[in-house]
């Protein structure tokens, strides 16, 4: 499965066994009362009520008798504990506890059982409570109303002690959140008791919203109002003391009726009004560490046949609509759409129909995204029950009762990799197995592997090329923010092709208006991706085109016989050097084949120049990081991007068994060898246009000619005939005359011929040559369609007499 769901909790095994333990020691005790112990088997009505910020798990349960027992999971220590019973037959809506576990805030209604007396106060149909828990002590009626009222306490980020103040947002159905203040205090001893119990400041936070969600790991609250029919998305940040701040407000391009409400992450939600739920889509926003923001947002369905979805990214100036297909006619959606957040992917899914894994760290080209549809075992991979993403990568099943996190299946992808025919999919699961990150040199390994492998099966993109840049950007992404803008994270600019199953429309959207002028953390990187949207055109991505110019510029100086200044190339030539340390230090063995070895000026030259001007680029655009951090990201950026090139090579070498040094100019080349050289072949096509530090070009000298031709003779005789005709040189006219001549003769029938020659056409006195010279004239005559072939041009028996001359000269010494 391309996900993994790792479970963190599960009532049936973290809960349901606790429970009856209890009961069973209370009854073998002959014990009554209050607590657990009292439980009757009426298990089925266990069921999750919140997840608290630091993973704390909030289930109720009813006996019998209709009592309702509230229970608090501790993430941390794996126990249970008992936190409060209430002795009325109502059902829960809300419950939520305080850091310090002194302070529980729970939302009741009648039970919708017939002939039940009204347990609530008259008129009111939603009892809100505030109750001391440690001890178990006073309980405050915070609202006796008519509507649903949803409770939840904040976290703030602040040291162990107990807190003076602690802080209770309620919800009303009534479009309105309000921040209840309370101080509590100790007496007689560690009893903490609610010392403004009289009154309790209440602040308005937010109102006439429609749609609301809660960010419980970073404290934040989402809502949307509706200013003059247009959906406004805002955000309000909570800090550690009763202080929030107004964050954004972003116009939505949405359809929302001010007739509906619906909450999300804001505990157990089945009291929800289902008949106006069902007027609101599916919307939702997600967040991470990079400063990304994602509003996902499908609408209700209208069709059968396939559903339409948005995805909104803010951080990038630009929204996608998705419609996707799904299948017959008779494939009826029974389950809504499911949005996920998996840190640098958004996962979109309808069970049985379609699963879309979404990069939203460069969702511009759709290549990039996963879309998966038709095949049974990836598309029902999740529970078929509602599930619901909270902050992180963590997702509840509300009817099971589990909590998991979401994670990519790393083994999974790997192998979907190498059974997948699309290029689009080959494409996405690439860069969505590097961004998994773990146990990169082994990751490596078999990706290496998989393109030598499928080396000539991938059309739309270089396969080798695609693979090191994308594995150098995740080598050193993570080591600091706005990388992404900075350092190139893929070889393709533009996508044309379709993607089957699904089609897009990309739009521009209005950028979020920041209410603040100072910030901090997360909101310091969302509002620098803001910024770079706004200024930076064209992007400012690096590449080696000033390398390539700079590089150039030095060899054409060093010919002419001019010289910079020896400081400035003892500078680039240092840089070289430590990249070659750098990378030996990442390779235990030797190598077997001998890249980046030899002492080239001219390939050091360009190495150092790398360096060099990376270096200049992110200095120039990097705000706030040390320039050291600078010099020593660049240098493991710049040695990653060799290593790998070491690595395929390496790989290959191995995979046929090759010794080192065993490329001979005395024999024709084995399979194996051929194998090797046409890696070597690909891995220079590759990182040609990356301008890369590769050996260079190769003079006439006569050892690097003995080099050439060993490589001419090598290859298949078609690709050597090729080769042939673009090197200028003796040897190459030898080979390209005797093919000539050989295809001549093939069908050649010996026909009587005068024994008079017209020695005028000849300019040597050499009867042999000039008798075979002249029957090749006339076989070209006699039929020159027939021996016409593309790439021949120039090529006849003239051609051929005076290769024959210079090679016979050559033989002679003369």
């Amino acid at each position: 499965m391309a996900l993994r769901l790792v479970s963190d909790f599960d009532l049936g095994k973290d809960v349901l066994p606790w429970l009856r333990a209890q009961r069973a020691a209370l009854v073998a005790a002959g014990a009554g009362g209050g607590g657990p112990g009292v439980l009757e088997n009426n298990y089925e009505s266990l069921r999750v009520l919140n997840v608290e910020r630091n993973g704390n798990i909030i289930y109720t349960y009813k006996d019998d008798k209709g009592n309702i027992f509230f229970g608090l999971y501790d993430y941390q220590t794996k126990q249970n504990e008992h936190l409060y019973t209430f002795e009325k037959d109502l059902q829960v809506v809300s419950c939520s506890v305080n850091r310090e576990r002194t302070l529980l805030a729970a939302s009741l209604v009648q039970a919708a059982k017939e002939g039940r007396r009204n347990e609530l106060q008259p008129g009111s149909r939603c009892l809100t409570l505030l109750v001391e828990i440690h001890p178990i002590n006073n309980v405050k009626v915070l609202k006796a109303v008519d509507s649903y009222i949803w409770v939840q306490f904040l976290y703030p980020h602040v040291e162990s002690h107990p807190l003076p103040e602690n802080h209770l947002l309620l919800i009303s159905e009534e479009k309105y959140i309000e921040q209840l203040h309370i101080q509590v205090t100790q007496e007689d001893g560690n009893r903490v008791v609610i010392k403004n119990s009289g009154h309790l400041p209440r602040q308005r936070v937010a109102e006439d919203f429609v749609w609301a969600q809660w960010d419980m790991s970073e404290q934040r609250l989402y809502y949307i109002d509706l200013k003059k029919s247009r959906s406004v998305l805002k955000c309000i940040q909570f800090y550690a003391d009763e202080h929030f701040s107004l964050m954004f407000e972003a116009p939505l391009d949405v359809s929302l009726s001010d007739s509906g409400f619906k909450l999300v992450n804001f505990g157990y939600d089945d009291l929800q009004d289902q008949e106006k739920l069902s007027k609101h889509p599916t919307l939702c926003v997600f967040t991470n560490h990079t400063g990304s923001l994602c509003v996902c947002y499908c609408p209700n369905f209208d069709s059968w046949e396939q559903i339409t979805y948005s995805v909104l990214y803010f951080h990038k100036g630009h929204g996608k609509t998705f419609t996707a297909t799904l299948g017959h006619v008779d494939s009826r959606v029974t389950k809504g759409i499911t949005f996920l957040s998996l840190d640098y992917y958004v996962a979109v899914y309808l069970p049985g129909h379609f699963f879309h894994l979404l990069n939203i760290q460069h969702p511009d080209l759709i290549c990039h995204s996963l879309f998966l549809t038709g095949n049974s075992e990836v598309i029902d991979m999740l529970p078929h029950s509602p599930l619901q993403s909270l902050s992180g990568s963590l997702v509840l099943d509300w009817g099971s009762g589990k909590l998991y996190r979401a994670l990519l299946n790393q083994s999974y992808l790997l192998e979907f990799l190498w059974n997948t025919r699309l290029d689009c999919e080959k494409l996405a699961l690439l860069h969505c197995v590097l961004s998994c990150g773990r146990d990169s040199r082994r990751l490596e390994a078999k990706i290496i592997q998989w393109i030598s492998e499928n080396i000539s099966a991938c059309h739309s993109f270089d396969l080798i090329q695609e693979f090191i840049i994308a594995s150098s950007y995740w080598s050193i992404y993570p080591e600091t923010s706005n990388m992404d803008k900075l350092l190139p994270y893929s070889s393709l600019l533009t996508w044309d092709t379709e993607i089957p199953g699904i089609t897009l429309v990309t739009e521009e959207i209005p950028l979020p208006l920041m209410k603040v002028h100072s910030f901090k953390g997360y909101w310091e990187k969302l509002n620098s991706n803001l910024e770079y949207v706004k200024y930076s055109k064209p992007h400012l991505h690096y590449n080696n085109s000033m390398v390539r110019r700079e590089w150039h510029s030095l060899i054409s100086e060093e010919k002419k016989g001019k010289r910079r200044s020896t400081v400035y190339v003892r500078n680039i030539l240092d840089n070289a050097i430590k990249v070659i340390s750098n990378l030996e230090a990442r390779n235990l063995e030797p190598r077997l084949t001998p890249l980046f070895q030899e002492e080239d000026n001219h390939q050091r030259l360009l190495m150092g120049l790398m360096v060099s001007e990376l270096k200049d680029h992110l200095l120039r655009h990097l705000q706030g990081v040390e320039k050291k951090k600078i010099e020593q990201m660049v240098l493991d950026y710049v040695s990653k991007l060799l290593d790998l090139i070491c690595q395929i090579l390496e790989a290959s070498w191995r995979k046929h068994n090759l010794h080192p040094w065993v490329l001979h100019f005395n024999r024709r080349a084995s399979a194996a060898e051929f194998a090797v050289f046409h890696i070597m072949t690909r891995i220079l096509e590759a990182t040609n246009s990356l301008f890369l530090p590769l050996p260079p070009d190769l003079d006439n000298t006569e050892k690097n000619e003995k080099v050439k031709f060993s490589i001419i003779v090598r290859l298949p005789p078609l690709t050597g005939q090729k080769i042939c005709r673009l090197w200028d040189h003796p040897v190459s006219s030898n080979i390209i005359s005797r093919n000539h001549v050989k295809q001549l003769l093939q069908n050649y029938n010996k026909q009587p011929r005068s024994s008079m020659m017209d020695k005028s056409s000849f300019s040597v006195e050499f009867l042999p040559l000039n008798y075979f010279i002249e029957i090749l004239t006339d076989i070209e005559s006699s039929n020159p369609a027939l021996y016409a072939f593309e790439g021949r041009d120039n090529v006849d028996a003239k051609f051929v007499e005076e290769a024959a001359l210079k090679h016979t000269t050559m033989l002679l010494g003369l």
